[in-house]
């Protein structure tokens, strides 16, 4: 097995990190299949590679960027790619070496200091890209329906301020399990840590919160976008408006699309399953001390499909900017402002919104 099975004692304490799966049941096979080090080493280097091309193409659209509409958005997405690449770099650092090495975690950690650590980290890295995503379609809500609520758009100072809360808030969250409410434990197959799917009280609460605060932040983001897309629509189709050159809304609508998209397929399984998993294990309540074979291999799958978020996200913005889509599409033209939904405007104020 990948690891020493941890003794019985250790499985019976409620605050020892080690205990919750049995690593030495016989399950080679699958661990060489599922648990392979070389999907952790992999998975890691392209996303570390792609985030950090993301980064510097964003530095780059940053440093050339006219609109003052779009320079929110980007800031917001600059700060989805900063935390995923963070949270590749931190998980790596502790996973890839695990694979490798093999080192026995109840003899290098036996405060379960870097398995709280780990634990925190996946919870952080995993809310916060959530959060973004919702706060990114809310600010494009209000920002196609409402243009002219707001006096100015938010300047970038604002806008890492707000990324800015959305880590904090990110953080209070992982650091609950610290603080007494669930607890961070080894999962399967011995390289990480995350939050615990038993039917103790305070593991239920936490894994609930987490999970419904994650499902609540992919459905409001799926709300304002399709809201807004219905919004844009409308502009699209309004032949008054052709000769408006401002199409910003329709790019970043687009890449803000992808990037949902994403966030649903990759992170909705784990979220539905860890709500089904502690809810069917009420019942038992204290009677569960370890998680079954089949839960501990799913969530290793259901982990697996999550970093293709952090994966993936940077090239929705990579690939679906206007400077990609019009080399490979030469016949795309500029697309009609949000201003033409409101014709009865003033014709001075709509070249003051108009300008730049």
């Amino acid at each position: 097995g990948d690891m020493e099975p941890p003794n019985s004692s250790a499985a019976d304490q409620p605050d020892v990190c080690f205990g919750v799966f049995n690593a030495s049941d016989g399950r080679s096979n699958a661990q060489k299949s599922i648990a392979s080090p070389w999907f952790s080493t992999a998975f890691g280097l392209i996303g570390l590679c792609s985030n950090l091309f993301a980064l510097c193409v964003l530095i780059g659209s940053s440093r050339q960027l006219s609109s003052r509409s779009r320079s929110p958005f980007l800031v917001f997405l600059c700060g989805l790619v900063v935390t995923d690449f963070m949270g590749l770099l931190v998980t790596a650092s502790v996973i890839i070496p695990y694979h490798f090495i093999k080192f026995v975690w109840a003899e290098v950690d036996p405060s379960c200091h870097l398995c709280n650590f780990l634990g925190f980290s996946m919870v952080f890295f995993g809310q916060c890209p959530l959060l973004l995503g919702a706060t990114m379609a809310g600010e494009r809500f209000f920002g196609i329906n409402h243009p002219f609520s707001r006096s100015t758009s938010i300047s970038k100072r604002r806008a890492w301020s707000i990324v800015g809360l959305v880590w904090g808030f990110s953080c209070a969250l992982g650091l609950l399990p610290v603080l007494g409410l669930g607890k961070y434990t080894l999962q399967y197959p011995g390289s990480w840590c995350f939050l615990t799917l038993l039917p103790d009280t305070g593991d239920v609460i936490f894994c609930l919160l987490f999970a419904l605060l994650g499902i609540f932040s992919v459905l409001l983001s799926f709300i304002f976008n399709t809201v807004s897309v219905v919004t844009l629509c409308r502009v699209y189709h309004d032949r008054e408006s052709v000769q408006r050159r401002r199409d910003s809304e329709v790019e970043m609508m687009v890449q803000l699309v992808g990037i949902m998209i994403i966030a649903t397929i990759c992170w909705m399984p784990l979220l539905i399953f860890i709500v089904q998993t502690v809810l069917q294990q009420l019942p038992a309540r204290g009677q569960i001390r370890m998680l079954p074979t089949e839960t501990q291999e799913m969530l290793l799958i259901y982990i697996r499909m999550v970093t293709w978020n952090q994966i993936l996200d940077p090239w929705v913005y990579i690939l679906f900017r206007r400077a990609v889509l019009q080399r490979v599409y030469p016949s795309l033209r500029p697309r009609p402002s949000i201003l033409s939904l409101y014709p009865v405007l003033n014709p001075s104020l709509r070249r003051k919104f108009t300008a730049g």
